[in-house]
């Protein structure tokens, strides 16, 4: 493997005695891409997740005897040493026994660790400092039996092997990473028309409240007022209705609104525009009015078209609005954010969103499903179908019904979780916590390469950038083993956040 000059891959070479290079494949017209060496190694990366990944480590898993791409795992670089030997156990558990899951044990595995240099710090000092988690993760896995080809620490625009002891080959001050869009894997990615998104702390920026002052006072203020307004008539069943029905129009109006202002060509620019468009009554009235679970249910029907790309600005405004003590009600737009983007096609950004919604409150159920539906890589056609006939059904009962009479019949947020768990084969609730795993939309890989579901990494591993999570991933991870992504042995009912009978009478939840 750290025959860097010919190949990465298996040290073993075909019978012509050629080297064995890492290949991909999966786009449309299913090419093959040949990866040879660290370097093409290193700037394939984002293009097997969909963006730059940011203080985080990437798990890959290689399959055959030409090392094929399979199943990866992405987690933030926790900060503190002391959880790295946990972190990295846990993560090599993740991967190999969700590819096993799927029908093939990996024959290796790839690590990158991905961090920019702290101020006053050299990309060098950041390899330096991250070798012992680079060791602990070889070491974990080689206790299971799968050899790590290579590890590479990327920072700075440059990139060095943790494997290789040639300084001919890998040098001390690293190599330098072709410019982005030039290499091999670039071109692959640009014939099959797949993008990269920029980097994970942008793609979180534009999810997170923005705190700046006074700004973030008003929004916190006009939260405090709505809550104190509609907390209690959702829960109150002669006025939940009322309520479910207001937030929808407002939110209604609100996505006609941002239709008619087209999104400028700069992200940050066109949020600021969006975020200008929403006041803050109208924000804080519509976020705790989508606490309701059933009202979100309805919100998630604008998941098609373009419906679907008003809708998501709208959930990333919200979201960012989420400011103060409100952080945990960001879980239902952030959902909503990641459902859209999931729905559309856009699994990374989907990934995202969920991830960050189960930072904001790890039990929301609708998040965890979802997120674990987008890792499994199946069709969102299943539950759109479901809230294609919610709607459907709510409109032949509304144009029948008498005046002043309100919609009887199933509530929406059950059939809603019923159609997942149709889709995931799942009886329960998926687990508390879900790392990114399997490859996103246009990763290059071989038809029918097991993607590992992966297992829950600590909940709240701790991520500098804020990556989702809230406690200690150490603590966490001595607490309990890892679990696959999939049910916990409980039903939806049985959880805090659970539907169950609470949906058939209506109480007002937020999850």
């Amino acid at each position: 493997m750290n025959a860097h000059h010919d190949h990465t891959g298996p040290d073993d070479a075909d019978p012509s005695g050629r080297p064995l290079p890492v290949t991909t494949a999966g786009f449309t017209e299913e090419p093959h891409v040949t990866l040879r060496g660290p370097a093409e190694l290193a700037e394939a990366l984002p293009y097997t997740l969909g963006f730059f990944p940011t203080d985080s480590v990437v798990l890959l898993a290689l399959h055959g005897e030409h090392g094929r791409f399979g199943g990866r795992l992405r987690l933030g670089i926790p900060p503190s040493p002391r959880e790295w030997t946990p972190v990295a156990e846990q993560l090599a558990e993740c991967l190999v026994e969700g590819c096993e899951r799927r029908g093939s044990r990996p024959d290796g595995i790839v690590v990158f660790l991905c961090q920019d240099p702290a101020r006053g710090e050299s990309g060098r000092r950041v390899m330096e400092r991250l070798r012992p988690f680079a060791q602990k993760l070889r070491t974990a896995c080689g206790a299971l039996d799968v050899p790590v080809y290579e590890a590479l620490c990327v920072s700075d625009g440059r990139f060095w092997s943790y494997c290789c002891p040639d300084s001919d080959c890998c040098p001390p001050d690293g190599t330098a990473l072709a410019p982005p869009g030039t290499s091999v894997m670039a071109a692959a990615a640009a014939y099959a028309g797949i993008h990269v998104r920029g980097s994970l702390r942008d793609m979180e920026a534009r999810l997170r409240p923005r705190t700046a002052r006074p700004t973030a006072t008003e929004q916190e203020r006009a939260l405090d007022v709505a809550s104190a307004a509609l907390v209690h008539r959702i829960l109150s069943t002669e006025a939940r209705g009322e309520v479910r029905d207001d937030t929808i129009r407002l939110a209604r109006s609100l996505v006609d609104r941002l239709a008619d202002h087209p999104p400028l060509a700069d992200q940050d620019a066109s949020d600021t525009m969006d975020d200008a468009l929403i006041s803050h009554q109208e924000a804080a009235e519509l976020i705790v009015g989508l606490q309701d679970r059933r009202t979100r249910d309805r919100a998630a029907e604008w998941m098609e078209g373009r419906e679907a790309d008003h809708a998501l600005r709208l959930w990333r405004a919200l979201a960012r609005r989420c400011v103060g003590a409100y952080g945990e009600h960001a879980a239902a737009p952030l959902t909503l954010a990641g459902w859209v983007a999931w729905s559309t096609a856009d699994e990374p950004s989907a990934r995202v969103a969920l991830g960050l919604a189960l930072e904001a409150d790890p039990e929301y159920v609708f998040a965890r499903l979802l997120h674990q539906a987008c890792n499994e890589q199946l069709d969102p056609e299943t539950l759109r179908e479901c809230l294609r006939g919610e709607r459907e059904a709510r409109t032949r009962a509304e144009v029948g019904r008498a005046p002043g009479t309100r919609t009887a019949g199933r509530a929406g947020a059950r059939a809603v979780r019923r159609g997942l768990r149709a889709a995931t084969g799942r009886s329960g609730t998926a687990a508390r916590t879900t790392p990114d795993t399997g490859p996103g939309p246009g990763t290059p890989r071989p038809t029918g390469t097991p993607r590992p579901t992966g297992t829950p990494r600590p909940t709240g591993t701790p991520r500098p950038t804020g990556t989702p999570g809230s406690a200690s991933g150490a603590r966490s991870a001595r607490r309990r083993p890892a679990e696959p992504t999939g049910t916990s042995g409980r039903s939806e009912a049985d959880t805090p956040s659970g539907t169950g009978a609470g949906d058939a009478g209506g109480r007002g939840s937020a999850r």
